[in-house]
């Protein structure tokens, strides 16, 4: 057996069990803070449900089962070597673009004005310096190598995606910096000295040309012992007068992404998550694989999509590689063969917007 993977097998079931602690150990307590007015909370159990009524009901022993699974996954030479980074930053000057740094964070400009998806640069998804997941690919850019940042979106509060340290040192380097969320998340960014606006789903406001709605997604979250599914989850429809970016934020597939698009219409430009979804028993509800994430392209009508959250932590068993090698299989499908713009890239690939 492979002395380095046997190494990561032990690591990683510390730290399975560890957030096993973390995320259950009290998650029943009660909570102080209500949001009656959402559709999507529970009253009586004062939690958030997804759209069908289906709430995270994982317990510690689907938690041992996905820890003995992680533990198993065969050898995959790219946890250690991680992929190749594209540096692009010299197209940072132009004024439509689309950048991946990896995981779930985005760069994306539009005639002037920034927006960066869940940006976490932090070594680990983790409460700890030294404990969790860690990352496989650094992030493609520093901080301080991106333009002037307007907006930030969170999709919810889970480790990987928000990222307080990373939203820490955005704020303070962005003055002017405005932060949107779903409800709940908002408590977790006191210290931060920015404008934080917290919406529930299809609540929206326009900041000058662009226009923020927050969207359905099929999810849940947790951060610490106490707040299992008492913050909601989110995608985000960014919208300018002549062009839609939909960010679906990190979801199971549901029957959500029909309504968005009869709600919203159609996005101009989809990231979509394809990445961490083995095993199946465990991940399905709330992480899509590669062909899911073709039903939500299609479904949403997007004229086109890049293929998000793969490649940058090692989150589940599947190979890390294997996300865009599944989605090019499933593109090539007889019953897909008309869809042609869902495409995966390297880390830090910028795609220049039409003018």
């Amino acid at each position: 057996m492979n002395s380095s993977l046997s190494k990561k097998k032990k690591y990683y079931v510390r730290v399975c069990c560890l957030l096993i602690f973390m995320v259950y150990g009290c998650a029943h307590l009660s909570y102080d803070k209500s949001f009656v007015h959402s559709k999507q909370f529970d009253r009586e159990r004062k939690i958030f449900k997804n759209s069908n009524g289906e709430i995270h009901e994982k317990n510690i022993l689907d938690l041992f089962g996905l820890a003995r699974s992680f533990s198993n996954r065969k050898f995959d030479p790219l946890e250690d070597e991680g992929f190749p980074i594209k540096d692009n930053r010299h197209l940072f000057e132009k004024k439509r673009f689309f950048t991946w740094i990896g995981h779930s964070t985005v760069l994306l400009k539009y005639d002037g004005v920034t927006v960066l998806t869940d940006p976490i640069f932090s070594e680990r998804a983790s409460p700890f310096s030294f404990l969790g997941p860690k990352r496989v690919v650094r992030p493609a850019y520093l901080l301080r190598d991106l333009p002037k940042i307007n907006y930030v979106v969170i999709s919810h509060n889970h480790y990987d995606h928000l990222d307080i340290k990373t939203l820490k040192f955005i704020a303070r380097i962005n003055p002017d910096l405005v932060i949107f969320v779903p409800l709940g998340v908002k408590d977790h960014l006191s210290e931060l000295d920015c404008i934080v606006e917290e919406y529930d789903w299809w609540e929206s406001k326009r900041f000058g040309a662009v226009k923020f709605t927050a969207t359905p997604a099929h999810h849940w979250s947790a951060r610490t012992i106490f707040d299992k599914n008492r913050s909601l989850w989110s995608g985000w429809m960014i919208s300018w007068p002549d062009f839609k970016f939909y960010f679906v934020g990190d979801t199971g597939y549901s029957n959500d992404f029909k309504e968005i698009k009869k709600k919203l219409g159609r996005p101009d430009l989809a990231a979509i998550p394809i990445g961490a979804y083995a095993p199946r028993t465990f991940m399905k509800n709330f992480h899509v694989n590669p062909e899911e994430a073709v039903k939500i392209f299609k479904d949403v009508g997007a004229k086109q999509a890049i293929g998000i959250h793969w490649g940058t932590f090692k989150l589940s068993t599947e190979r890390l590689g294997e996300p865009p090698d599944l989605l090019t299989q499933v593109l090539k499908q007889k019953k897909y063969k008309s869809i042609s713009s869902f495409k995966t890239y390297p880390h830090g690939t910028t795609i220049l917007l039409k003018d």
